[in-house]
Parts: C-alpha cells; sequence; structure tokens
C-alpha cells in the first residue's frame, strides 16, 4: 500500500487532508494533500542542491540516470501492477512504456557524457589584432536551475514522474519536482521511490528530487510562482497548459514554459493514393486512431481526402473497420465524460454526418467516426480542436486547391502525415512546404502514433501543439530545453569549467 506522503530532500512527509485516487479496477488509496508550503520547502531545497548537482561532472550524472534506470527495473512489478490498476491500460503497454522509460535514461546519459550538448565554442585570444584586441572567449550550456515537471494523464510512466522531461532536466544538471498527476497517483509514489533509492546509491544531493501529490490546483500554481524554480514542463490539455504558461510569464521574473498542449495530427490522402490503395489506408488509420483509446498526443483525429468514389468505399471501409473495435477504458472518468462531451457537440453541428459511435459506458468508450465538407470545416473552428479519444473526422474537399488552402489555415501541429503515391508527388511537394510550417513532424506513407525516442525525433510543434516550436519532449534534443549559453571572457584557467578547460 503507498505511504500516501510527498518526498522532499529524501524524506517521505505528510501533507493536509486527504484525496482518494480513483483506480479503473481495485481499491482507492488515500493520499495527502501537498500544501503552499510544502512546495515552498521543495523549491528552496532544490535551489540548495541544484549548487552541488547543477555543477557535478557530467558522468557524474550519467551515472544517477543509469541508476535510476536500474530501480524502476527493479521495482518494475509493482510500479506496473499500480499502473495497471489507476489508468486500465493493459500490462504489456505498460511494460512496454517502463521499457521506455529506462532506455531514454539511459540514451541521455550517454548523451550527455559524449559531451555535444554542451555545444562547446571558443575564440582564441588575438591580443596584436588591430583595432582592438580579441579577448579570450568560451562559451559552453549551463543548466537553467530547478525545474518543475507535471505528469501527463496518458502515459504514467514515459511522460510522468521518471518520463522524459524530468530524465532532460536532470541530464542538463537541473534538480526537478514532479507535480505528480492525480490520475495515477500510487504508480507516481512507486516511482518516486525508485528515483530516491538511486539518489542514495549514487550520493547525489537529496534534494535534487522532490515529489508531491495534489488534487487541485494550488500546489501547481505555488510551484510555478516560486522564485526558485527556472523552468516548467507539462503534458496536458489546451486549458490547463495554457493556464500555466500565462502563470510563468506573469512572474517578476517571467520563466521558459515547455508545454505540449494539443493536437489533432491531420492525415493528407492524396489522390491516386486513394484510388490505389485507400482500403489499406483505412484499415491503417483505423487501427491508428482506435490505439489506446486514441489516448495518444500523437492520435490521427483528422483524415482530408478528394471527393469522389474513392473517398466514399474509405469512408465506409474505415466504418467497417471501426465497428470491430472493442471497448477500451479510458484513463479517467473526466477523461471519459470529455470525450462523449465532445461527441455530442459534433453531433449538433450543421453539415456534419455521424458515420459511427455509441455512448460511452462508465470509462468504456468505443470510437465514434463523422465527416463533412471544406466548408463546413472551414465554418467551425471548433472542429480542428483536439478529441482526446478515439474519434475520428474525415473532411472531403473539392480539389487540390482547396486541399491547399484547407493546409494553409491549420493550427500547429505534433505532426503533419501525407499519404501518396509517385503520381502524388506534384502536389505533395506543394503542400510540403506548408506542412513544415504547421507541424515538427512530417510523415510519408505512415501513421503517427508511435513515436520514436531518438536524437533525430522532433516532438513539438507551433502553438497549440507546443509553446515553444523550436523544442522537442522527445529525443536527445530535449535536454537543451532545460540549458543556457555562458560565456567566459578572460577568466583565469583555475576558474574555467573543467568541461571547457579540456575542450
Amino acid at each position: 500500500m503507498p505511504n500516501g506522503k510527498h518526498l522532499i530532500n529524501g524524506e517521505w512527509v505528510e501533507g493536509s487532508d486527504t484525496f482518494y485516487s480513483t483506480p479503473a479496477t481495485g481499491e482507492p488509496y488515500p493520499f495527502s494533500r501537498a500544501t503552499p508550503e510544502l512546495a515552498d520547502r521543495a523549491a528552496e531545497v532544490a535551489a540548495e542542491a541544484f549548487l552541488d548537482y547543477g555543477y557535478l561532472p557530467r558522468h557524474k550524472r550519467a551515472e544517477l540516470l543509469e541508476t535510476i534506470a536500474t530501480q524502476l527495473e527493479k521495482s518494475g512489478d509493482e510500479i506496473t501492477h499500480h499502473a495497471e490498476c489507476e489508468s486500465g491500460l493493459p500490462a504489456a503497454r505498460l511494460q512496454g512504456e517502463l521499457a521506455r522509460t529506462t532506455g531514454q535514461l539511459r540514451q541521455f546519459a550517454q548523451h550527455i557524457a559524449a559531451g555535444d550538448y554542451l555545444d562547446r565554442r571558443t575564440s582564441s585570444p588575438l591580443p596584436d589584432r588591430q583595432p582592438l584586441p580579441r579577448p579570450d572567449l568560451r562559451l559552453m550550456m549551463r543548466p537553467l536551475g530547478p525545474v518543475v515537471v507535471f505528469g501527463a494523464s496518458n502515459f504514467p510512466l514515459a511522460f510522468s514522474t521518471a518520463g522524459g522531461d524530468t530524465a532532460s532536466a536532470l541530464a542538463a544538471g537541473c534538480p526537478v519536482i514532479v507535480k505528480g498527476h492525480p490520475a495515477h497517483p500510487a504508480t507516481g509514489e512507486a516511482v518516486a521511490a525508485a528515483i530516491l533509492a538511486a539518489l542514495r546509491e549514487s550520493g547525489a544531493p537529496l534534494g535534487t528530487f522532490g515529489f508531491l501529490q495534489d488534487s487541485g490546483h494550488e500546489v501547481a500554481r505555488a510551484l510555478v510562482r516560486h522564485p526558485r524554480v527556472k523552468a516548467v514542463a507539462f503534458t496536458g490539455s489546451l486549458k490547463a497548459g495554457r493556464s500555466l504558461f500565462d502563470l510563468c510569464a506573469a512572474r517578476p521574473e517571467p520563466i521558459p514554459f515547455f508545454g505540449e498542449l494539443g493536437s489533432i495530427n491531420p492525415n493528407f490522402v492524396l489522390p491516386v493514393a486513394l484510388a490505389s490503395r485507400g482500403s489499406e489506408l483505412a484499415a491503417g488509420w483505423a487501427a491508428s486512431l482506435a490505439l489506446g483509446a486514441g489516448q495518444f498526443c500523437t492520435s490521427p483525429g483528422v483524415v482530408f481526402l478528394q471527393n469522389g468514389e474513392a473517398a466514399d468505399r474509405f469512408a465506409e471501409q474505415t466504418t467497417q473497420a471501426l465497428a470491430g473495435v472493442e471497448a477500451q477504458t479510458m484513463l479517467t472518468d473526466g477523461i471519459a465524460d470529455c470525450f462523449e462531451t465532445n461527441a455530442e457537440r459534433f453531433e449538433a453541428i450543421d453539415g456534419v454526418t455521424k458515420l459511427l459511435g455509441n455512448p460511452t459506458e462508465g470509462r468504456a468508450a468505443t470510437p465514434y467516426l463523422y465527416e463533412t465538407t471544406a466548408a463546413t470545416w472551414r465554418a467551425t473552428p471548433e472542429l480542428a480542436e483536439e478529441v482526446f479519444g478515439p474519434l475520428g473526422l474525415i473532411i472531403r474537399v473539392s480539389s487540390a486547391d482547396e486541399l491547399l488552402e484547407i493546409a494553409d489555415s491549420l493550427n500547429g501541429q505534433l505532426t503533419a502525415t501525407l499519404h501518396l503515391e509517385e503520381a502524388d508527388e506534384a502536389l505533395a511537394a506543394r503542400l510540403l512546404p506548408i506542412l513544415e510550417q504547421k507541424a515538427g513532424r512530417v510523415l510519408a506513407n505512415g501513421f503517427p502514433t508511435g513515436v520514436e525516442v531518438d536524437a533525430a525525433m522532433m516532438h513539438g510543434g507551433p502553438y497549440p501543439a507546443s509553446t515553444n516550436p523550436a523544442t522537442t519532449s522527445v529525443g536527445t534534443l530535449a535536454i537543451r530545453r532545460f540549458l543556457r549559453p555562458v560565456c567566459y571572457q578572460n577568466l583565469p584557467e583555475r576558474l574555467i569549467p573543467p568541461d571547457l578547460r579540456e575542450f
């Protein structure tokens, strides 16, 4: 049974009153609520730890990441048991997610050990240069300071307590305070305990990692506003993320907010591909749309295609494929309710035709499918808002030019996908410059669910997909979010950071 407490400076401490978990299966557990006072303690402890942890040799930080991965694996059965009960996700999915979590920790460890992330640059002094001498200039990336990370509901492991944001901030040299997600508090606590064991084993400052639980918003606001906090990372809804973004910007000292907020991940099925393999594409889209009950940030919610008989067949075949999908458990009661509300909203829009869908029963959801015209799409901005769950929308366009106009009207996206044959490449070449401006990742002849944790991966995009289109939350480039460049001019050699001395 979880202890229901909060982790600050290596100790489990009580909060105020109690909230209960809401698991998909099993008994709910009680958890104490964190308070603004505990948030203050956690932030002060993290700031103190930064003076040590932020200046450790990078191989020591790499060792900590490796040790966290090992401790997570040792606690794997307990962690995945809690995650399965709380989220309703199948054990196999969660075991894979745990492997992804430990894999990215080890990947980041290898990356920082190599040193390339420091982006070191030097300019040797030129004392005889005219009309003015050039000083000795040395530059490298340095950690920002304490980072607040908000756990994500849809990835209890890979995007939460020890997920990519935490791993990349620790890799950069930043202490982390995690605000656990109330959808999986027992999972979060078990992961935090593994991180604490790793801190003790590695000898890193215990204040390097803190973990607070709360089902409300007071502690979140206290953490974001705290003057010791230097950056915030968040994965979640547009509404909640925008609220936190505004808090970060309104501080006396504004700080970076790295939020992943929402994306419909449009698919463009070009005419020759639609005519030649529409059945295959319909089946592929249905499978990607329904994967994990559509609870992925990269779920492909919208397909654009040119009207005609091939489009008719695509709609029919997608309907048939989705009709065979069994009910799946959604992550929380609130997510299930919101999914059903969005389906009702779609059905109330003039010009939108329902092809498939039945009301959600409790947390058990089956797919919904709708179609409409480009004219209705343009006249109804809410159709372009993300629906979290297995809901798909087919948009029929009248021509290639209308397809280009539609693409140009899109908001920022995590992904955009082109389905094409060789004969479609001329149209694809016209679409690609538009889609590059709209999305962080552009795919061809695939589906965006399944994000490779790789140095070349970009998982971000223009707003509202994320709040900073120049950053990614997946892959080694994610570490760069929590670094800033510092230039050292004419410093004595003994004061130059070791990583610059040996460069």
